[in-house]
């Protein structure tokens, strides 16, 4: 079955939420111009209450290389999400798992996907000329279904309780992700009855098709 990821985490309590709801995955941003940014320190603490199982992702855009090793380290990070413009071989060297994400506008977008023939996993977000992800938009998916012929697609961009069933049915991704699409009215907070109805209904989604 597919996976949830919720992006943007900020304190323990969502973090615990998202995981009782039946969340497989948990997003740290850190990313300093983002509104969900997070500290090592405060994400190696919500990181050390989790429970086992859950795959802690840490997203970054165009760091230093040495910089998130030493984060993903300190913080307890299983996957390295790479929100920039990061390069293939920037790719190899991270020493953790690698979510390439790709922000789509045209169908030409996704041919850049064939470069990283060394990820893990891509993620799809909208497109956004003034914010790297966590902007609430969508896009086309059909473009999603068409670029799993590159390798495994997590599905973000826009992505909340009123869509993500459409989204799977038409997609079938990998998993799905969302941030902004399950807060309240702050940014970084998650609204729990949304997160709860969002992973419940993704789930639902994701059975359907096995």
């Amino acid at each position: 079955m597919g996976t949830v990821k919720i992006c943007g985490i900020t304190n323990p309590e969502d973090a615990l939420a998202a995981v009782r709801y039946g969340a497989g995955a948990v997003g740290f941003v850190f990313h300093h111009r983002s509104p969900r940014a997070v500290t090592p320190e405060t994400a190696r603490t919500i990181i050390s209450s989790l429970p086992p199982f859950i795959t802690t992702v840490g997203v970054f855009v165009d760091e230093e290389t040495s910089v998130m090793k030493e984060i993903a380290s300190y913080a307890g990070l299983d996957v390295i999400q790479l929100h920039g413009s990061e390069s293939p071989d920037k790719c190899r060297d991270t020493g953790r798992k690698v979510i390439k994400a790709v922000r789509v506008k045209h169908r030409a977008d996704i041919e850049i996907l064939r470069q990283y023939r060394n990820v893990s996993a891509f993620l799809l977000d909208a497109y956004s000329p003034s914010a790297m992800g966590g902007t609430g938009e969508t896009f086309n998916w059909e473009i999603a279904v068409e670029a799993k012929r590159f390798g495994r697609i997590i599905l973000a961009g826009g992505l909340d309780p009123g869509n993500v069933e459409g989204a799977i049915s038409l997609v079938r991704p990998y998993g799905v992700d969302v941030s902004s699409g399950v807060e309240g009215r702050e940014k970084g907070r998650k609204d729990h009855v949304k997160l709860k109805l969002f992973i419940e209904r993704a789930g639902k989604a994701f059975r359907a098709y096995g």
